[in-house]
């Protein structure tokens, strides 16, 4: 049996498929854009650049558990990448409490200083990858967007 190609989408929810395509489409080439930028400019990947941008938000430091959740990843993918950062001097890492089941990670003040510089390039490359886009419109999308995580965020 040959398959040709698939019928443009029709009837209810072909408008929320389009939507769902274009947004798969423009989150994964700007994605991709910016992890060749990381990787040229900074020598450095998407993840670690998201590692350090979550404990950046919380100066104090985090549990590496609570970090895994907020990241939508495993503990042992955020481990790995904690374990590198932790031996190039941008992450320090303690037990909590002499527990040592759990460890808290935050930014050194190098980490902090090497990813305020990243951050600010990462920030440039956005307004540039979304410069078509009016500010008014994208409050507008943040809006919906946020709207719409909310109504399915807590379903299991």
């Amino acid at each position: 049996m040959v398959a040709g190609p698939l019928p443009a989408p029709s009837g209810p929810g072909k408008d929320r498929l389009r939507l769902w395509i274009r947004l798969l489409r423009a989150s994964r080439t700007i994605e991709a854009e910016l992890r060749e930028r990381l990787k040229k400019e900074f020598d450095t990947t998407l993840p670690r650049f998201d590692v350090m941008a979550a404990l950046y938000r919380v100066p104090e430091g985090m549990l590496m558990s609570d970090l895994s959740r907020f990241l939508l990843v495993s503990n042992g993918n955020v481990t790995g990448i904690v374990d590198r950062l932790v031996s190039e001097g941008l992450v320090a890492r303690a037990r909590r409490n002499g527990d040592r089941r759990t460890s808290m990670v935050r930014l050194t003040e190098e980490g902090t200083k090497s990813f305020a510089i990243i951050a600010a390039a990462h920030e440039g490359w956005i307004g540039e990858l979304l410069g078509k886009v009016s500010e008014e419109d994208a409050r507008r999308l943040t809006g919906m967007l946020t709207s719409f995580r909310s109504n399915w965020e807590g379903r299991e």
